[in-house]
């Protein structure tokens, strides 16, 4: 296929990847809204318009999920077309991207310079994605997993884990095709944490004043020298909700489960993966049975392994921020200025 077709191929594909995110978030919020019941016996018109292309979706919410379902299967069938048409026989090679500790803007600027190194060389044909991580930071775990999706679409990706992928490192490994982990790694702790400093007392224990000049009354909501207003904690819980449903449906589609499953799930735990196997995760065992499940969705055996060196990060919350990350991870790495 011509690079030209590639792109033709991408571009479809991202199109009706926008059209479902945006489909699922609408019936996200017909969900959790107290008009739910009134909505099951009623009919409701959707319509989507990206560059060049309308979806008009019409019909009960029932009627709505199944034709989503449609799409994604749509989907999954024009990325297997185009992983068949980016085959060349050299491609045996398996890339291992490692993912290692709390993730932050560094972390993400490594990882996706990794990322595009690995879709633009020809010979490997899969990624082994080896996630050791608690979450970090909403924006770069999020800038990591739009980057494995994109890469998702040429080669195959497994996702592994031998100790711990926990809340936004969990975000990422629903990228994958499929996720491997230790019978006892950690997986999941699917949620939102917002982190605020809140140093009045202390300001005011040690004689500090702060004056601050600010164009709009909420440029220092979330400043550490002051407590929140009731009304910045409606726009923090309403914000943190929205990472939230974001988050959701990310492993609603990576998992393939329903939004019910998926809320289940969803409530901060982190669970053995044993204990969620075929639900969080495909399948338990070690990193060279991960490697062996994606040596079979390529269609080769024993394949060429390299290993490629991340940067490691020296990760601090310095401020008030949301965050991908279980609270006992959180507070380890909360700095206090002194």
């Amino acid at each position: 296929m011509s690079r030209e077709g590639v792109w033709k191929y991408l571009s479809f594909i991202l199109t009706l990847l926008l059209a479902l995110a945006i489909i699922s978030n609408i019936l996200l919020y017909f969900q959790n809204s107290e008009l739910q019941k009134a909505l099951e016996n009623k009919t409701t018109e959707i319509r989507v318009e990206v560059p060049n292309v309308t979806y008009t979706i019409s019909g009960n919410i029932t009627a709505l999920q199944a034709k989503i379902e449609d799409l994604q299967k749509e989907i999954e069938y024009l990325k297997l077309q185009l992983r068949e048409k980016q085959q060349i026989s050299a491609n045996t090679t398996i890339a291992i991207l490692p993912i290692m500790g709390p993730i932050d803007e560094y972390t993400a600027m490594d990882i996706v310079s990794k990322i595009r190194q690995i879709r633009q060389n020809k010979t490997i044909g899969g990624v082994l994605l080896w996630i050791e991580s608690p979450g970090g930071y909403v924006g770069p775990v999020r800038v990591i997993y739009k980057e494995l999706k994109k890469l998702g679409y040429e080669k195959p990706i497994v996702a592994y884990t031998g100790g711990y992928a926990d809340s936004g490192g969990y975000f990422i490994a629903s990228a994958a095709d499929k996720i491997i982990a230790d019978p006892l790694a950690e997986v999941g702790s699917i949620g939102v944490i917002y982190v605020h400093y809140d140093l009045e007392e202390n300001y005011r224990q040690f004689g500090i004043k702060v004056n601050v000049f600010k164009t709009g009354k909420y440029k220092d909501m979330g400043a550490e020298w002051r407590d929140l207003t009731e009304e910045e904690r409606q726009i923090i819980r309403e914000d943190i909700d929205t990472y939230f449903q974001d988050f959701l449906n990310a492993v609603s589609e990576g998992r393939k489960l329903d939004m019910n499953t998926t809320k289940q799930y969803a409530d901060g735990r982190m669970w053995f993966a044993t204990e969620v196997k075929g639900i969080l995760v495909d399948d338990t065992g070690d990193l060279d049975y991960a490697i062996k499940v994606l040596e079979e969705m390529m269609g080769v055996k024993s394949a060429r392994v390299v290993l490629y060196n991340v940067q490691k990060v020296d990760f601090g919350i310095y401020e008030s921020t949301s965050l991908y990350m279980p609270s006992n991870y959180a507070l380890s790495y909360i700095r206090i200025r002194g």
